[in-house]
């Protein structure tokens, strides 16, 4: 599938097909060994701060305690653009929050790629600084792509928050009481990668 307009969908292959191995080995084992050939940006995919800037951490700096285990909030959001009101009051700190606009109904359409809803400079602003860890979104991106600006990225991994984008399913999350894991491989010189993001209720 194509996530992200612009960037060409995953190619995905044997590289050692069952019928072929077959011929390495004398009692009758097989097996196989995939090839991916893809860029980062596809699928459900977490932002490290390298993807915005040179000096931050990448995927393999990033500490599986900002990742994994987090305890979560979800946000329920209405609208195009979500402002920094609706989390006036919350206690982010350390936690990943998740806001659920429920765009992710256009997942794998059309539609989803267009007048997507997006959070706010200024509710990237008070994430960050009240120490928000990482922050995610059922969406397209987490800027407004309708522009040339992309000040939410610049400001949360600017603050070292992490960002997972195309989520899906948050509407079967509560508002508290999950922890949230979104952990990558440790890949050098990378800022981006797709995750089995999760949530574990209770």
């Amino acid at each position: 599938m194509v996530t992200y307009r612009g960037l060409p969908a995953p190619h995905i292959c044997d590289f050692w097909d069952r019928e072929s191995s077959a011929a390495n080995y004398d009692d009758g084992s097989t097996f196989q060994i995939g090839r991916i050939d893809m860029v980062a940006n596809t699928g459900t995919y977490l932002d490290t701060p390298f993807h915005r800037y040179f000096e931050g951490d990448d995927l393999a700096a990033v500490a599986l305690e900002r990742l994994a285990g987090l305890d979560g909030l979800c946000v329920r959001a209405a609208g195009v653009e979500v402002g920094a009101e609706l989390f006036e009051g919350l206690d982010v700190a350390g936690k990943a929050v998740l806001v659920h606009t429920g765009w992710d109904r256009h997942w794998r359409t059309d539609a989803y790629h267009s007048d997507h809803p997006f959070l706010a400079e200024a509710a990237a602003r008070l994430l960050a600084e009240r120490g928000a860890a990482l922050v995610g979104i059922d969406s397209y991106n987490i800027d407004d792509t309708r522009t040339r600006r992309r000040p939410v990225h610049t400001v949360l991994l600017g603050a070292g928050t992490l960002i997972c984008e195309h989520m899906t399913g948050l509407g079967e999350l509560p508002p508290s009481g999950f922890r949230f894991t979104a952990a990558p491989p440790k890949v050098a010189g990378m800022g981006t990668v797709p995750v089995r993001a999760f949530a574990q209720l209770g």
